[in-house]
């Protein structure tokens, strides 16, 4: 089922998310319906916050990006209460980033290129890894929405200052995407 994703001003985007327990509702059912709703808006990850819930899932695919990235060719993986448990800032990249719930606005962000995560998959297995590359900066970017951040929170206040009209007509509803979306009250 697709789901609606919340846009920026939905306080759900700001709570810090819950891990879930191994026996949570409908696990399987949630997963499922993030991946189809971020397949459906054409997004590479989409964190459970963004669908209302303030829960510590994630959804993934770089399977998008296989022509240029061929080892992401059929990427595509649920994260469950991930958490990221060290930061390798030695390198680090700027990148444009863009998101389902601030549907418009891409900015450069920088990020460490490395980062070690520990998670659940789908199946309740223990993972704890150091991850790397474009991988690495879409956990960032989803795994800041369990933290209640958006990456316009990472970019330099010059920057925000210059995409304030575009953040206030979010906040005020004003939004033109071609996916099903919750505006702020």
């Amino acid at each position: 089922m697709i789901l609606p994703i919340y846009i920026l001003g939905q306080p759900v985007l700001r709570q810090q998310a819950q891990d879930i327990p191994a026996d949570y509702p409908d696990l399987k059912q949630l997963i499922a319906d993030m991946f189809e709703t971020m397949y459906r808006s054409n997004g590479v990850g989409l964190a459970a916050p963004q669908i209302g819930k303030p829960i510590r899932v994630v959804v993934i695919t770089l399977d998008c990006l296989a022509e240029d990235f061929p080892e992401y060719k059929g990427f595509n993986a649920a994260y469950i209460n991930p958490h990221i448990v060290e930061v390798d800032d030695t390198e680090t990249e700027v990148l444009e980033e863009g998101c389902l719930s601030l549907p418009g606005i891409h900015e450069p962000v920088r990020r460490p290129k490395r980062i070690r995560v520990q998670w659940l998959d789908e199946d309740l297995q223990s993972h704890d890894e150091w991850v790397d590359g474009y991988l690495a900066r879409v956990m960032q970017h989803e795994f800041d929405h369990l933290e209640g951040k958006v990456f316009t929170d990472r970019i330099s206040p010059l920057r925000r200052q210059l995409i304030k009209r575009k953040l206030q007509a979010l906040l005020h509803g004003q939004v033109s995407c071609d996916y099903k979306v919750k505006l702020p009250r």
